[in-house]
């Protein structure tokens, strides 16, 4: 990972163009319920997976290869933010694998139960960057035009991995000489929504519905068409995200579960993870 200093006047860039492979695999519904049952076809094996919204494409991608390696199996995602669904497995919603953009989360659904501790692996990382609509409405050129007033700023939710992230970084910036104690919560008082994942934050920036926001850099890459800009956050100023998967206690295809928690670690599953710009990592 290259270090890019902490230098308040980070120039802005494009996302560069990169399109992602549809995949033959099942959605589920809305990500404030539990995934609806679904009667598997004869000799089919179900696998239902509940994972962080930025994983989305990437993990849409692994479950092609992994059911063409698998025959028979077929994998229902439930994605959301973190919190969302480790309530969800915490209130008894059906999952054998759960894959959070946080520690946090995975620790709250060990906690209750629902997966047991030391099963649970880091398979991957990500950071953060700033995002904009493309005509820059709000002509933003630094990190510091942030906090210029009137700029329309929208953030996850603190609750949400991405959301404790970016406020992370508003409290690191505060402490600089560049930024000033004032640039936190001045940039607080811009935000003109908080939303339930980083997918949303994104939906908006590209609809045009507010002038920045906080999202994984993943996030930002499947932005093909020049719709959006970007303003890297610093080495300094970022936060590394740590995503940890395991198989649920009460999957009840345990082993299925498990073989596909070992895919996605492999150099397979890591190689698609890297190709949706996430950093590898060493599990442990």
């Amino acid at each position: 990972l290259t270090a890019c200093g902490g230098a308040a006047s980070t120039a802005p860039t494009s996302v560069p163009a990169a399109t992602a492979p549809a995949a033959a695999v099942t959605d589920a519904p809305a990500a404030t319920a539990a995934p609806a049952a679904t009667a598997p076809s004869a000799g089919t094996a179900e696998l239902t997976v509940f994972a962080a919204a930025s994983l989305t494409d990437a993990f849409k991608e692994i479950s092609t290869q992994f059911s063409a390696a698998n025959s028979g199996s077929a994998i229902i995602f439930n994605f959301a933010g973190s919190d969302q669904l480790a309530t969800q497995i915490t209130q008894g919603a059906p999952a054998d694998v759960f894959a959070s953009a946080n520690r946090r989360q995975m620790d709250v659904v060990i906690s209750a139960g629902d997966i047991i501790s030391g099963t649970q692996r880091t398979f991957v990382r990500n950071r953060l960057v700033v995002v904009y609509p493309n005509d820059n409405p709000a002509n933003l050129q630094a990190l510091t035009d942030l906090a210029n007033p009137g700029v329309k700023i929208v953030l996850a939710n603190k609750s949400v991995p991405v959301g404790g992230y970016s406020l992370d970084f508003l409290a690191k910036a505060a402490q600089l000489p560049a930024y000033t104690e004032a640039f936190s919560p001045t940039v607080l008082n811009n935000v003109v929504s908080y939303e339930e994942n980083v997918r949303a934050v994104l939906s908006k920036i590209t609809l045009g519905e507010a002038d920045a926001g906080i999202v994984y850099t993943t996030d930002a890459a499947t932005v093909t068409d020049g719709g959006i800009g970007t303003l890297e956050i610093p080495d300094d100023l970022n936060t590394i995200a740590t995503y940890p998967i395991a198989p649920t206690a009460n999957a009840a295809n345990a082993e299925l579960a498990q073989t596909f928690v070992d895919y996605v670690l492999s150099p397979e599953g890591q190689q698609i993870l890297v190709k949706y710009g996430f950093i590898p990592t060493t599990p442990n």
